[in-house]
């Protein structure tokens, strides 16, 4: 009797901490997912996007997206990437004249490295600071960005924000066009808007 008690209670104990164990799982960036940089000049604003994003986040489990649109901190990593020789301003010359700037012949990748990051409920999703390290032209820089999570359809989540830097502050030299009729700002925003659902689990190995 006291040996089918004791198995008995290790068999709770057993099912209690997986039914409590964390295992990591990554949440995938859908196709929308888009990441812009715009800025102004002496003559217009412009706009360059990222045809292509990558981003390796992990989270403690499937259930991530809802846990973090309640405020609830779920994810463990993130590093998100973009081709910097693929931006696209819509115009051949000024296309140009960003990748220079951004000295993507010799700095292909811009990174973000998340460290930590902070979140509050708000009154319409969950409103959070993710400090970490933007890597730009070559320069890598501490940076506190401010973003909001918000559910999305299917289970995702939805993650959107800004976060203003001055070119000169990376080492970027501001492009000139047209003769210098065309001066751009010293300061642009990079924007997001990231969809990110939970992988399904992997199918079992026969």
């Amino acid at each position: 009797m006291r040996t089918v008690l004791l198995a008995t209670l290790a068999g709770a104990a057993v099912f209690s901490a997986g039914a409590w164990m964390r295992i990591d799982t990554p949440l995938t960036l859908q196709p929308e997912s888009r990441i812009w940089v715009e800025g102004t000049s002496t003559t217009k604003s412009w706009s360059c996007k990222a045809p292509a994003v990558d981003a390796n986040v992990v989270a403690i489990n499937a259930e991530a997206p809802a846990a973090i649109v309640n405020g609830e901190k779920a994810v463990r990593s993130v590093t998100v990437r973009v081709a910097a020789p693929r931006l696209d301003c819509g115009n051949g010359t000024m296309t140009k004249h960003a990748l220079k700037a951004l000295k993507a012949d010799d700095h292909k990748t811009i990174t973000f490295a998340l460290a930590s990051y902070d979140l509050a409920k708000a009154l319409e999703g969950t409103k959070g600071t993710l400090k970490g390290t933007l890597t730009l032209a070559g320069v890598a820089k501490p940076v506190a960005i401010v973003a909001t999570a918000k559910p999305a359809p299917a289970g995702q989540v939805r993650i959107t924000g800004s976060y203003a830097l001055k070119m000169t502050e990376y080492g970027m030299k501001p492009p000139n066009l047209m003769l210098g009729a065309m001066k751009v700002g010293d300061e642009v925003t990079i924007g997001f808007d990231l969809l990110l659902k939970a992988a399904p689990p992997a199918a079992p190995t026969p």
